[in-house]
């Protein structure tokens, strides 16, 4: 078949980093991103994440809901809302078995990941000191800027626990390869979606995905 496969359990141990990187945006790439929709709202959640990432600088208030409730909220609605479930052809496997092989937060694990963000707001307001962890305040400045602490780092220990989990499942690099890509993929997202926007305004609701058909490399 034209069209190897090469998936996360079987990447070889003596892959070099980057190469490994490259493979793991490549699976990401022609198994979740074949609609032009979700690569549009990645393309602007991309954008987000690099303002994101200037605000923190300045105020974490601000970068994490940009983070969490422009980028995040964007880019899952793509994969949720509009990316095809059914067989895959272009890649001969079925939706379930690409969210077992899934190398970073599967389907499932971002459900998990989700419902954790959304009660953390729901829990702020019921304890405003979040149950002794922040100093008792009641204005809404303090509500919001307590709320983005959390927020920021619910997004820490999300990576933290899957590089963990993925030292354990497959090896130390592997881990820290999916660590660098999902950190990188604000700018790789925006070389590489940059013109779905284009394809989708003349009618293109999926990506032909020929480069992944013919046996090339993204």
């Amino acid at each position: 078949m034209a069209n190897a496969h090469l998936y996360p359990e079987t990447f070889p141990e003596d892959l070099g980093f980057r190469e490994e990187l490259r493979l793991q945006r490549w699976d990401d790439h022609r198994y979740y991103h074949q609609s032009r929709i979700n690569q549009s709202l990645h393309l602007f959640s991309a954008f987000c994440f690099l303002c994101a990432y200037i605000t923190i600088f300045f105020s974490a208030t601000a970068a994490a809901m940009i983070g969490w409730l422009l980028a995040m909220v964007s880019r899952q609605a793509g994969h949720f809302f509009f990316e095809p479930r059914d067989y895959d052809r272009i890649n001969d496997a079925t939706h379930n078995h690409k969210e077992d092989i899934k190398v970073g937060y599967n389907l499932s694990r971002k459900r998990v990941l989700h419902a954790v963000w959304i009660l953390i707001p729901i829990m702020l307001a019921f304890s405003p000191s979040m149950f002794g962890l922040f100093e008792r305040r009641h204005s809404l400045e303090d509500y919001f800027y307590n709320l983005s602490i959390m927020w920021i780092g619910l997004g820490v220990f999300a990576l933290m626990f899957r590089m963990i989990q993925l030292f354990v499942q497959h090896n130390v690099q592997t881990g820290l390869v999916w660590v660098t890509k999902i950190l990188t993929d604000p700018f790789n997202d925006v070389k590489t979606y940059l013109k779905a926007p284009v394809y989708l305004m003349r009618g293109e609701l999926l990506d032909p995905m020929d480069h992944v058909q013919h046996g090339g490399s993204h």
